[in-house]
């Protein structure tokens, strides 16, 4: 079978149809490419987060209007990609493929297609949200907060006192930092969350 292969192989080469197959491949592998990339960076834009669905649209969307994400003295924002869609490659792709969950929910369940059945699931997307942002030390917190360059000198007295306790404490930026674009719900906040500190190390990287 393989000697066949082979052989068909060697004869397509030969033959003049071949410069004329390998174009095609090219370009169809050009056009596959193009695809891909333009719909990873499509899916992470403000609009088709924030306004595609009527689950965003009329939940998240609203509640993240005019805070200091969306705006403030600088003009500087954070979108939704910012905080929810990672920035390195791998991850990225794993979330991208994890959204899939997020496509079932609103064309078969239906689970947060109104006010009242999002505000009842609030709690579990927040848990959600702060387990996975504990799991990877706020990676997508630190793509904007550079821990590194941030000036003490600049902070309160209270924040640099608290800054200093998370780190004795070995807190990430989710277990004080949470409730900013979004209605805190009720029950436990990040800091109760059990999470593994373990694989913190290793899931920042990843």
């Amino acid at each position: 079978m393989p000697k066949r292969l082979f052989a068909k192989a060697r004869r397509l080469v030969a033959s003049k149809s071949a410069g004329v197959v390998l174009l095609a491949g090219f370009a169809a592998g050009f056009i596959a490419l193009s695809l891909f990339g333009t719909s990873m960076i499509y899916t992470g834009t403000e609009q088709f987060c924030a306004q595609n669905c009527h689950e965003m649209a009329n939940n998240n969307t609203k509640e993240y209007k005019d805070t200091i994400h969306d705006k403030n003295r600088t003009g500087v924002r954070a979108t939704c990609a910012d905080c929810h869609v990672p920035h390195a490659p791998v991850p990225l792709y794993i979330a991208k493929f994890g959204a899939l969950n997020d496509l079932w929910s609103h064309h078969v369940t239906h689970a947060v297609d109104t006010p009242e059945k999002f505000d009842a699931q609030r709690g579990h997307m927040a848990e959600r949200i702060w387990t996975y942002m504990k799991g990877n030390d706020s990676r997508e917190c630190r793509s904007c907060h550079n821990e590194a360059k941030m000036d003490p000198e600049k902070q309160s007295d209270m924040a640099k006192a608290r800054h200093t306790k998370a780190k004795k404490e070995k807190l990430t930026c989710v277990d004080c930092h949470y409730g900013i674009a979004h209605k805190v719900p009720d029950g436990p906040g990040p800091q109760e969350l059990e999470v593994d500190k373990a694989f913190i190390s290793r899931s920042a990287i990843f």
